[in-house]
């Protein structure tokens, strides 16, 4: 079945509140074998949202909305769609009730009132995690489904009203697996696996370029979502030993997941040096619940005297070679492995820009430096023409990387 989504709301149309609920809302309805076609987004206008509905009535069976349910002048979600399908509001108690009981301990004003008004007939989606109730119906060969607007009642309501009611009309089950991919770029990739994306039908797999990074999702429908995902393991496969080692998972979050996974996993411990990533790598690290029984600290060395009174940097080494070097990248990462007593250290020093590039070391060159008791090396990194918080990030993620295949033992 056909299914489009509109989010009704002046504050997104502006830009001034993103608009998270219909991806969610895709997102959920692609697990009950429901494709999205079509999303549209309407101001709080009942003229404007008319005709956004006679178009979505000529093109999707299922509609769903997401705002316009409250108790303000401007929320006519409601009254709009019931006049829409020719439903006339009634009060519903119970709603009116659950209401009041939200407003025990405050006044509650009249116009809270407006929101226990639902389409006469309508199954009632009791919201537990605010005021407005939601409301599903099926009219004129529709099935229509409103949900309140702001996220945190949006979601909960989808998930545990709206799913279970749409259940019914789904047409099978999709899985969607997620290879996520570091150190090859989107067309390179395409290229590898333009056979698969040609050919395949069910499962099939789709690239896509995502925030210096690349991932290709492999998506297969069957009648329930346990034999869609048995469906996708051997394309999976098969995708995994094409792309080989710039894979870094599958269905995982980010690199910074991975690394601390992997670092837990073999009891390892890790400590950053970072000069122009700033801490961006310690804070990446730090963002995975768990990180602190791998990750044991960092320095912020942006200064010269910093990098030689802390971590150890041989002035002669800056003196020589400069701070932007292979030579200072691994004395670096040598000095937070001593002085933290870490089984591996990390290091970054570079020219993030936008000034103080120069021909031999232009904006957007970096050292990383990795160091264990194995031994000490440093890789280099050019990113030019990127702007800084770009050559910041693929900074970051590239030094990630870099641990990544070190405790994974691929080059």
């Amino acid at each position: 079945m056909k299914c489009e989504i509109i989010s009704v709301g002046t504050e997104l149309l502006l830009g001034e509140t993103v608009n998270t609920d219909a991806p969610m809302i895709a997102q959920g309805l692609a697990e009950l074998g429901i494709n999205v076609y079509f999303q549209t987004v309407c101001g709080d206008n009942p003229q404007r949202l008319q005709a956004v509905l006679d178009i979505a009535k000529a093109r999707a069976e299922i509609i769903i909305t997401t705002g316009g349910l409250g108790p303000t002048a401007d929320d006519l979600t409601k009254e709009t769609i019931a006049a829409a399908f020719g439903k006339k509001l009634a009060l519903h108690e119970p709603s009116l009730e659950r209401i009041k009981a939200h407003f025990k301990d405050r006044p509650m004003t009249k116009n809270n009132e407006k929101q226990a008004w639902l389409p006469e007939g309508c199954t009632v989606l009791d919201n537990d995690w605010g005021t407005a109730p939601g409301c599903a119906f099926e009219a004129e060969g529709h099935t229509v489904v409103m949900l309140p607007g702001p996220p945190s009642e949006c979601s909960n309501m989808f998930r545990y009203r709206a799913m279970p009611y749409l259940s019914r009309l789904s047409g099978g089950a999709i899985c969607s697996r997620y290879i996520r991919v570091f150190g090859m770029g989107e067309s390179a990739m395409e290229d590898k696996l333009s056979h698969q994306m040609n050919t395949w039908t069910n499962p099939t797999a789709a690239p896509y370029a995502k925030d210096g990074e690349c991932l290709v999702r492999v998506t297969a429908m069957a009648p329930t979502a346990q034999q869609a995902r048995q469906m996708t393991e051997p394309a999976v496969e098969e995708l995994r030993g094409i792309l080989g080692d710039v894979v870094y998972g599958v269905d995982v979050d980010s690199l910074e997941q991975v690394v601390v996974e992997e670092l837990k996993q073999r009891d390892l411990t890790l400590a950053t040096a970072e000069s122009c990533t700033g801490g961006l790598i310690g804070k990446r690290i730090t963002d995975i619940p768990g990180s602190s029984a791998c990750y044991v600290g960092g320095v912020i060395s942006y200064s010269n005297d910093v990098k030689m009174q802390l971590l150890g940097v041989k002035q002669q080494t800056l003196s020589q070679y400069g701070a932007v070097s292979e030579q200072t990248a691994c004395e670096m990462a040598e000095g937070v492995r001593r002085c933290t007593g870490a089984d591996i250290g990390l290091s970054t020093t570079g020219v993030a820009g936008p000034d103080g590039g120069t021909e031999e070391k232009p904006v957007g060159l970096v050292y990383i430096g990795l160091s264990t008791a194995q031994g000490t090396r440093a890789i280099r990194f050019l990113r030019t023409g990127a702007k800084r918080d770009r050559v910041r990030r693929m900074a970051s993620s590239t030094a990630l990387d870099l641990v990544r295949r070190q405790i994974q033992g691929v080059e």
